[in-house]
């Protein structure tokens, strides 16, 4: 009989298995793939990290996520000086090993999927302003023009009966730059207004290379197309389409930011006491955090080189540093 530590090293084939007194060695596979399985797991527990290298980190990251920052943000301005993936750090604030607990994560949560509704009823004037400026005709518009830049619009309200204001927020897809309005109230009259006043300042030019086509939704303040998309001497300045009723998620990629705002200002919170220099900074905060969608860049970055910068010095757009990105409520403690 061969010795198991000899070729094959195991007796499983061994003619003399039955008749040998030595000490015998077998090849069970159910055995061997469980014991590689647990050494896969035992290999990865612990942490692979000295007790000085783990204060350095918690230094450095526990502060960052207190001010309401991603670990994507932090990642694109400190990668180089964290030894280990972002994974392995939401598994250290999972073992409480920071400073940071879990809670400090903005998405540490589930949601639940809401039913999405089937059905809606739509009046006859809502039908009228629609007439030309579907999602559908936005459909076909995008793709006769697919180099076109589209922005996106929606208002973000208050609690119900604690606020007056609104904030009317514009989207850049191209570049994720979002922009703050304070209005005065949910109306056609305020959305004109900051219209009119981007028009005044930019030229109807520059508007229009800012934003030739603009998709929102059908709430009642947006319910006047054709004084949208022209300016007071009747020049066409943009193009307007909605949604399908009941069907944000087609423009969701501003509903997405909106999370930014509610990082700030919590929902159901008055906007009353908000003025537009709030705005800004709270703008200036949002579009200077870096998006994993933007490959580790920020809105900010971004959108000087894609749009006009005659829209940032107009509008006080400014880069805040990164380590002083500040998305929680003591940004704008009112």
């Amino acid at each position: 009989m061969r010795l198991y530590f000899q070729s094959p090293y195991v007796c499983n084939h061994c003619a003399r298995q039955r008749t040998c007194n030595k000490n015998k060695a077998y090849y069970i596979a159910q055995y061997v793939d469980r014991s590689y399985h647990e050494l896969l797991v035992s290999c990865r527990q612990g942490i692979n990290q000295n007790a000085a290298d783990i204060a350095l980190l918690d230094d450095l990251i526990s502060p960052l996520l207190a001010q309401g920052q991603s670990l994507a943000h932090i990642y694109a301005f400190h990668g180089h000086e964290i030894p280990c993936s972002r994974k392995t750090l939401y598994n250290y604030i999972e073992q409480g090993i920071f400073t940071a607990r879990n809670m400090d994560l903005r998405r540490k949560v589930r949601y639940k999927c809401k039913p999405r509704k089937t059905g809606t009823r739509i009046s006859l004037a809502a039908r009228e302003f629609r007439i030309g400026r579907t999602y559908d005709d936005f459909q076909k518009f995008i793709q006769a023009n697919p180099d076109v830049p589209v922005v996106e619009m929606d208002t973000v309200e208050g609690g119900r009966d604690n606020s007056n204001q609104v904030f009317l927020t514009l989207f850049f897809r191209n570049c994720s730059l979002m922009l703050i309005f304070v209005l005065q109230g949910k109306t056609q009259e305020q959305i004109i207004k900051v219209f009119d006043y981007l028009t005044e300042k930019l030229t109807i030019k520059v508007f229009r290379e800012l934003f030739p086509v603009i998709l929102t939704d059908n709430g009642t303040e947006f319910q006047f197309p054709e004084r949208i998309e022209c300016d007071k001497n009747g020049g066409i300045r943009t193009r307007v389409f909605y949604c399908n009723p009941n069907s944000s998620w087609q423009k969701g990629r501003i509903e997405k930011n909106h999370e930014y705002i509610r990082y700030v200002i919590p929902k159901g919170q008055s906007l009353d006491n908000y003025t537009q220099r709030d705005a800004c900074i709270l703008m200036n905060h949002i579009n200077s955090e870096a998006r994993d969608s933007l490959n580790g860049c920020t809105p900010f970055r971004l959108s000087k080189m894609l749009l006009n910068n005659r829209l940032h010095r107009l509008l006080c757009l400014q880069e805040i540093p990164a380590d002083q990105v500040n998305l929680k409520p003591s940004l704008l403690k009112k």
